[in-house]
C-alpha cells in the first residue's frame, strides 16, 4: 500500500487480523512499535501529516512464564551425573553463557587457551545448519575460566580430531553435535533421574546470567558476555534475583539509614553466641 493510504482503520484491521491468526499480544506490541517508528519517520520527512499507528489497540500483554535457572548445587549435581560429551557441553553453557547453537558450531581454532578466551563467530542448528550469530553483538570473545580451561583440555585429549577447523563437540561423522538429540536423549533424562525438573539448553544460559548478577558483574559486562545488543533485554530476560540476594540488597539499603542496627541474621548469630 502507498503511505498515504495507511490510515488508522486499515492498520487496526491488520493488527486484529494478526491476533486472530494466533500472534501473542507481546508480539503485536512489537509490531505496533515498529510500524509507529516507521510512520513517525515518514511524518518527520513530510511524507505524512500524522502517524496512524499511534493509538492502535492491542490488548494486555500475557505475562511470560517464569524463567528457570539452576542453583549452583543443582547444576553441580547435574554435571557430575552426565556422560561425555554432554557433561562438557553443559559446563561450557553454564560457565560462559553461550547459546547452544554457538557451542555446537565452536571450532578448536576459536578456543584460545593462550589468551584465555572463546571466540564466538558462528552458530549451528539442526533446522537451518550453519549461520552467523544472532546479532552483531553476538560476535564476541568470552573469557575462559580456569575450571573450564581444564575441562576443555581434558575433552580435547579424547577427541579424534583437534585441528583448527574441527568442531569441539563433534559427532562420529565429524559434524556438529545435534543439540536437539543431546537434549532429548541425555540432558532431560538425566534431570528426571535426579528428580529435577527437565530443562532445555536455554536454562543454562539463564543460569549463567543469573550467576553473573549474583557475582556483582555490571549490566554492561553481562551484556557483552551474553552477546546481547539491547541492554534492556539483558535486564528483563537474562537476570534473576534469588531470595538471598534480595535480602542482602534490602539489608544494605536499610544499613544506609540505620548503620548502627545490625542485620537480623547477624543479630541472631550474636544472640546464639551469647547463649552458647
Amino acid at each position: 500500500m502507498r503511505l498515504r493510504d495507511l490510515d488508522r482503520e486499515t492498520l487496526q484491521a491488520f493488527v486484529v487480523g494478526k491476533k486472530q491468526q494466533g500472534y501473542s499480544s507481546s508480539t503485536l506490541h512489537g509490531v505496533r512499535t515498529t510500524l509507529s517508528k516507521l510512520l513517525q519517520q515518514a511524518v518527520e520527512w513530510n511524507y505524512l501529516e500524522e502517524n496512524a499507528a499511534r493509538g492502535l489497540r492491542i490488548g494486555d500483554r500475557v505475562p511470560k512464564k517464569e524463567l528457570v535457572f539452576l542453583e549452583p548445587r543443582d547444576a553441580l549435581k547435574l554435571i557430575e551425573s552426565l556422560p561425555e560429551p554432554c557433561r562438557t557441553v553443559v559446563l561450557v553453557a553454564v560457565l560462559t553463557g553461550l547459546r547452544i547453537g554457538e557451542i555446537a558450531a565452536l571450532r578448536w581454532s576459536r578456543v584460545d587457551f593462550l589468551r584465555g578466551v572463546i571466540q564466538v563467530k558462528e552458530t549451528y542448528s539442526d533446522e537451518t545448519g550453519f549461520g552467523t550469530p544472532k546479532t552483531r553483538s553476538s560476535v564476541r570473545e568470552v573469557p575462559l575460566s580456569e575450571p573450564l580451561r581444564i575441562a576443555l583440555l581434558a575433552h580435547r585429549a579424547h577427541c579424534s580430531s583437534t585441528h583448527g577447523d574441527s568442531f569441539v563437540f563433534a559427532s562420529k561423522a565429524n559434524t556438529p553435535i545435534s543439540p536437539k538429540n543431546m537434549a532429548h536423549r541425555v540432558l532431560r533424562p538425566s534431570c528426571v533421574r535426579l528428580g529435577m525438573r527437565p530443562i532445555g539448553w536455554h536454562v543454562l544460559r539463564h543460569t549463567h546470567a543469573t550467576w553473573l548478577s549474583e557475582s556483582g558483574a555490571t549490566i554492561r559486562a553481562a551484556q557483552d558476555i551474553l552477546g546481547q545488543s539491547d541492554m534492556e533485554t539483558t535486564l528483563r530476560v537474562y537476570t534473576h534475583s534469588v531470595p538471598d540476594s534480595k535480602k542482602r540488597a534490602v539489608a544494605n539499603v536499610a544499613a544506609l539509614l540505620f548503620p548502627s542496627v545490625p542485620p537480623q541474621g547477624k543479630e541472631l548469630e550474636g544472640r546464639q553466641e551469647l547463649v552458647s
